[in-house]
């Protein structure tokens, strides 16, 4: 850890002096609350990404040569449309970043060289062709793609069978994918060594089928047994795929099935066909296509969180019957086809591609514990949330690892990254079991519809998996006190991990749990303290002030004068978790947290959301309500620290 010498804050009677925290919050609850418009939730935007479109293109432009349908016709149209945003993409060293806030790394920059040679004559691109090959040469070329994947073959082998279908490098460079593993029943998948992560299956069987149709094996009994399941794993593929067509409605998964499966004849095939028109119907009126659709459950449901921790005598105003019933049609009451899993979890979205997680069904589950304690419900109300919840608590206690960490969609699927347990999952599944078992004991939480030796049994297992879990945690905190999280990074720290994240999560589950006073505690804290910004922030980098600039925007925080190098949405999580510490040397460092959020709502940065977001496979994101609704959370767990009489200027 590289410690801020400028953390260090003397406790100054100037440095104590906190901002109008009370009229910042009004403005950035409102913020939030006009972001919902008419509906009853919040949808939120993703960001454009140039790694969506690249796939997209590549994708929509191997289907539309097979035919001159109107669906194919429409594919061309999009395929031009998505060329001249991709175009516009192309960042000054050459290469592509994910998103327009990032920077260039070699997995886009490998699919947009793709993109450009299937989606038009690559010799209308001659000059930018050649910069890009430049960036990627100068990156390691496949070397360096490998080695920033390691031995998860889930994103390196869908970006090589991309190129190989372009026409970049031959198919025998392409490993081949064990496809016919995916013929087994579900239950088994994580016995059989799969070779992707759980959320992979449709990579996994359309490229290992057009892998073995234009390269085929040289061993005979692999040829015989990849033989007999194409079919078998071709209606597994169309069980797998939702209503929407997009296979966890993401822009990069379909596109390669979509893809892998028209190269091989497949492109008339009922899977194909729906993938061309989610892709249709998800590209963005600038041609762009996002990562993913949305993520309306999670931001609804922290949403509702931060609302209810800024003024939870007033929640009622922000939700209503309508918001409460949108709220529980996203839990799952089936099981569901794409993984398998039990009913009671919540996805990230209401569209028929989401799954089933451990960080969205934490939240819907914390969420409904804020509603029931703060909002008046009629009985039969009551009962429905209480169901709901003891539903998810225990499909929660269903995924817990035997290390006593929670992953992300499957128990015991833990060999890659992005399938083994994490911190800031584990620590969200903790509070929201703590907060289930905290409304069961108060009036206001109401018992499910159960056996009580029932809810007996739950509650004991839930106070174990709890104990499991702290264990979990002790072991996973690293030697400077931080925890790291599993899908949050940022691009400007080595290996693109977000302590800062990971951290403060962490954290929210020790002060509600009442754990504070623990050593790992106390080092979690201490961490966040000596690695505060100069700006009075956390995390963010250089490219955060560099972004700033280019665009015309205020570099300088406004009371300071210090130049901006922290992101609003890391800083808003680590003040959200220092305000309930409770510990006074904290105080001065938490007030520098709180000044620079409300300069940050006054400057209007709470608008231009930073792409910390990581989606499958380390693929970065942005969300455009994430400033606000860590900021309203913050500002709002803040004001119960510093009193009113220190909160003005």
């Amino acid at each position: 850890m590289i410690e801020n010498p400028t953390s260090h804050r003397e406790e100054t009677s100037e440095a104590c002096e906190a901002p109008d925290i009370a009229a910042h919050l009004q403005l950035v609850r409102q913020q939030l609350l006009s972001a919902r418009g008419d509906q009853k939730h919040w949808t939120g935007r993703l960001a454009a990404s140039s790694l969506s479109t690249a796939t997209a293109i590549s994708a929509l432009s191997v289907f539309s040569r097979v035919g001159d349908d109107e669906l194919a016709v429409s594919a061309r149209d999009a395929v031009a449309k998505g060329l001249v945003w991709l175009d516009a993409a192309q960042n000054e060293d050459g290469g592509f970043g994910d998103t327009d806030r990032s920077p260039s790394n070699i997995a886009s920059s490998f699919l947009a060289l793709a993109a450009w040679h299937l989606g038009d004559d690559p010799s209308s691109r001659t000059e930018a062709i050649a910069r890009l090959q430049k960036y990627i040469d100068g990156e390691g070329g496949w070397a360096g793609l490998k080695r920033r994947y390691g031995r998860d073959k889930t994103f390196v082998v869908p970006i090589l069978s991309n190129c190989a279908i372009a026409g970049l490098v031959p198919w025998s460079r392409v490993p081949a994918l064990p496809f016919e593993l995916a013929a087994f029943p579900q239950s088994m998948y994580r016995f059989v060594q799969m070779p992707v992560v759980s959320y992979a299956i449709p990579a996994l069987v359309a490229i290992g089928q057009a892998r073995y149709q234009h390269a085929g094996t040289w061993n005979p009994i692999t040829w015989l047994a990849r033989a007999a399941t194409r079919g078998k794993t071709l209606d597994v593929l169309q069980k797998m795929q939702p209503e929407s067509g997009g296979y966890l409605e993401a822009t990069p998964l379909t596109s390669f099935v979509l893809m892998s499966l028209s190269s091989i004849g497949h492109a008339q095939h009922p899977v194909c066909r729906d993938a061309v028109k989610f892709l249709l119907g998800s590209q963005l009126p600038d041609g762009s296509w996002p990562i993913d659709e949305n993520l309306a459950t999670w931001i609804t449901s922290l949403s509702i969180g931060a609302l209810g921790k800024s003024s939870a005598n007033e929640l009622a105003q922000f939700v209503d019957d309508g918001t409460l019933d949108w709220l529980l049609s996203c839990q799952y009451h089936e099981r569901h086809p794409f993984t398998g899993a039990d009913p009671g979890g919540w996805g990230w979205t209401d569209l028929s591609g989401a799954v089933p997680d451990a960080d969205d069904t934490p939240a819907a589950i914390l969420a409904i514990s804020k509603i029931q304690a703060s909002v008046d419900l009629d009985s039969a109300r009551r009962q429905q949330l209480a169901d709901a919840s003891f539903a998810g608590v225990r499909w929660l206690l269903g995924l817990q690892n035997r290390n006593g960490g929670w992953p992300t969609f499957c128990r015991g699927w833990g060999k890659l990254p992005f399938d083994r347990s994490g911190s800031d999952l584990s620590a969200h599944a903790m509070r929201a079991l703590h907060a289930w078992r905290t409304s069961l004991e108060g009036e206001a939480g109401g018992e499910p519809t159960v056996e009580p030796a029932e809810l007996q049994k739950i509650k004991r297992d839930v106070a174990a998996a709890i104990e499991r879990g702290f264990a979990y945690l002790q072991k996973t905190q690293r030697d400077d006190g931080s925890w790291l999280p599993l899908w949050f990074g940022n691009h400007d720290l080595p290996d693109d991990e977000n302590p800062y994240y990971g951290t403060a999560r962490v954290l929210l589950a020790y002060r509600e749990l009442g754990r504070d006073e623990t050593s790992a505690c106390r080092r979690g804290w201490d961490f966040l303290v000596k690695t505060q910004n100069a700006d009075g922030g956390w995390g963010g980098g250089a490219s955060v002030g560099d972004w700033l600039r280019q665009r015309g925007l205020p570099d300088r925080n406004a009371e300071t004068g210090e130049l901006i190098s922290s992101s609003v949405e890391e800083t808003a999580v680590v003040v959200e978790a220092l305000s309930g510490s409770g510990y006074p040397p904290h105080r001065a460092t938490i007030i520098e947290g709180v000044r620079f959020l409300c300069d940050a709502v006054d400057a209007g940065r709470c608008e231009h959301p930073w792409p910390i977001g990581f989606y499958f496979a380390k693929l970065w994101y942005h969300e455009q309500l994430y400033p606000l609704v860590f900021t309203t959370a913050a500002l709002g767990q803040a004001q119960h620290v510093l009193k009113p009489a220190e909160s003005s200027r």
